[in-house]
């Protein structure tokens, strides 16, 4: 296994013309000229510097040029409004991303990979669902939910119809006059946040809550969040695909569909931990690397 990683910023267009940085990392020792390459991708209102940067530079000990990147309008990417849960446009991104990685120095073109940790999974299948440039998925602790498996977690039917109601509202004041509502990522003190309870990941200035981040979330998102159905392009994904997750970690049954649903069977590896465990536990962040790693050597 390479232990030294190199790191350079970098910078690339979506098709919005929007700018995006990323931090592109590398084996060090690595000299090849036609190296695996992977995009790799965290939770949703995250930024480069959380989960995803972690586990792109893990990848990177593991021998593969790795890419962790600002979505539009999340961190130090350009895009506007700011802070917007938009699945499709962060596929776009996602897909924008592939696209750097295509023509990267010492990257073999036919050699792409992608990961996605918590929502990004849904995002990083719906972009492969189209793009064949990506040749193999690894999905870590996936939340990929549809608007029925989502409810459980917003207060039913009833907790689903107010957020929605408060995103139309939202929307209305943005196109009116260019506001964007915005309610917490994360409080263990104010019910209407995104994240509602004690996670301990986005909380701890020693974990997620890092000064990159922008921890809001914009109300007028509720729309395109949960009325996702990450579940549909399962059927449309022919690469490989592995996915790590726990029971105790987020929807575990959108986990199940989606692998019953894709064309090829998935490599579904059950283990232990809660979701925010796999964002930076090293007992949990261990176990998955080396499946991920193991996952791209054997595919890509």
């Amino acid at each position: 296994m390479t232990s030294i990683v190199t790191t350079d910023r970098i910078r690339f267009v979506n098709a919005a013309g929007e700018v995006l940085v990323g931090d592109l990392y590398r084996p060090a020792s690595t000299v090849q000229s036609d190296a695996a390459a992977v995009v790799v991708t965290g939770s949703w209102t995250t930024v480069k510097e959380q989960m995803a940067g972690l586990y792109a530079r893990r990848l990177a000990a593991e021998g593969f040029v790795a890419l962790a990147f600002d979505f539009a309008g999340y961190g130090q990417s350009s895009g506007s409004p700011r802070d917007v849960e938009d699945p499709q446009r962060k596929a776009d991104d996602i897909n924008a991303a592939v696209s750097f990685l295509e023509t990267a120095p010492g990257v073999d073109p036919r050699r792409l990979g992608a990961m996605a940790v918590c929502a990004s999974s849904g995002y990083t299948a719906h972009n492969a669902a189209h793009d064949p440039r990506v040749r193999s998925l690894g999905m870590v602790a996936p939340w990929l939910h549809n608007p029925e498996l989502v409810k459980p977690y917003y207060g039913g039917d009833e907790g689903v119809a107010a957020r929605l109601a408060a995103a139309e509202r939202a929307r209305d004041r943005f196109d009116h006059d260019g506001t964007v509502d915005y309610i917490p990522a994360v409080s263990e003190t104010d019910p209407s946040a995104a994240m509602f309870g004690p996670f301990a990941y986005y909380l701890d200035p020693a974990r997620g809550a890092i000064p990159e981040w922008g921890s809001r979330f914009a109300v007028m998102a509720w729309t395109q969040w949960l009325t996702y159905n990450a579940l549909t392009c399962a059927a449309h994904v022919a690469q490989p695909v592995r996915i790590v997750h726990s029971r105790d970690g987020a929807v575990p049954d959108g986990a199940e569909a989606f692998a019953d649903g894709l064309a090829t069977p998935a490599d579904l590896i059950w283990t232990d931990g809660g979701q925010l465990d796999f964002y930076d536990q090293p007992c949990q962040v261990d176990f998955a690397v080396t499946q991920m790693a193991d996952h791209f050597r054997a595919t890509l």
